[in-house]
Parts: structure tokens; C-alpha cells; sequence
């Protein structure tokens, strides 16, 4: 796995039923290094620290090949790299085989895999079609949200080099399909 774009957004207000709402998703790629901080990426918008950013989701990657999945669903769309409101665009993230607690050194960094990204309706802002949402969650391509062992810069081609490996616990994959049941999606 190695990183294919470095994405960073800023707060940005949206007219949502009849409401203003600031989100963070639209996030876009940068050509320079960022810097993976204990709770969020350096100069990137998390407007809802509820549900985003913190310790246990600090930095969010989402897979280049999931692309491939969504962009005939939603042709139309101006498809860039940070769609889903990822950090890190990862050319091969693959939710079935990344075990809660797996470790990775990347760039200056190490990374712990610890949970998955649930839609909300902010994806559905995002792709300017809520359909998105429930395409989504009809999958297991929610992509992994990372907590920051190591704090450090970095960059599109540094590579993922697993350091610890938890196949005893479940895969992000497993964490979604029983989100996804909980909440009777």
C-alpha cells in the first residue's frame, strides 16, 4: 500500500434543508507534505470533532481502487482525489484484510488502524446526490480511519510498511457489516 494523494480541506459553509452547516469534507489534493497530528491533519477542517477527528480517528484513508466502484454510479461528478473526504488516498486499502490494532510506519509516521468511517449526510453534500450514502453503506468500502502512534510529515509515495499485525481481532470490514446491521441499514 502506498499513499497516492495527500488531502486537506478548509471549513466551508453549505446550505442544508433550509440550514447553514460547516463541513470539512471537501478536501482536496496537495502536492506538498502534510503532517499526521495526534487528533487531525495539520491545517485540515474537521467541523464536526463529534463524529471526526480525536485519538481513535485522527487521520482517514479511503482506497484509489474504490473509485473505480463509485464513479459510474455518479458519472457526472468532477471526480478528484479526496472525494470521500479522506486524508490519505491509498492506492490499494483493503477494509477486509486491515485488522483493528494493524500497524503501519508511513512517511515520518506510524499509524494504528482502529475503526471504520460511517456515511452521514455530509457524503451526500459532498457528491451533491444523498443516493451516495446508502451506495456507501451497501458496501464494505468504508475505508479506515488511523490513530497517530508516531506524529510526523507525509507524502504521496511514501509507502505503508506494516510493523504489527492483529489478525485476532476484527477486520475494519467486520466493524462496518456490524455497524451497518446495528443501526438497520
Amino acid at each position: 500500500m502506498k499513499i497516492v494523494s495527500t488531502n486537506i480541506g478548509k471549513r466551508r459553509e453549505v446550505d442544508w434543508k433550509d440550514k447553514k452547516i460547516d463541513t470539512g469534507i471537501f478536501k482536496f489534493s496537495v502536492d506538498k507534505p502534510i503532517f499526521l497530528d495526534t487528533e487531525d491533519v495539520k491545517g485540515d477542517e474537521i467541523s464536526d470533532r463529534e463524529n471526526h477527528g480525536g485519538i481513535l480517528q485522527a487521520i482517514y484513508g479511503y482506497s484509489l481502487k474504490h473509485y473505480d466502484f463509485f464513479k459510474p454510479l455518479h458519472p457526472n461528478l468532477d471526480w478528484q482525489l479526496g472525494m470521500f473526504g479522506e486524508n490519505l488516498t491509498i492506492d490499494n486499502l483493503e477494509e477486509t484484510k486491515i485488522h483493528q490494532g494493524d500497524t503501519f510506519k508511513v512517511g515520518e509516521a506510524i499509524l494504528e488502524a482502529t475503526v471504520q468511517r460511517n456515511p452521514c449526510y455530509k457524503l451526500g453534500i459532498r457528491f451533491n446526490d444523498m443516493k451516495i450514502v446508502k451506495q456507501f453503506w451497501n458496501t464494505t468500502m468504508c475505508g479506515v480511519y488511523f490513530k497517530v502512534i508516531q506524529t510526523g510529515f507525509v507524502k504521496a509515495g511514501d509507502e505503508f510498511i506494516q510493523i504489527k499485525s492483529c489478525p485476532e481481532n476484527p477486520t475494519i470490514a467486520d466493524l462496518y457489516v456490524a455497524k451497518r446491521t446495528e443501526k438497520g441499514v
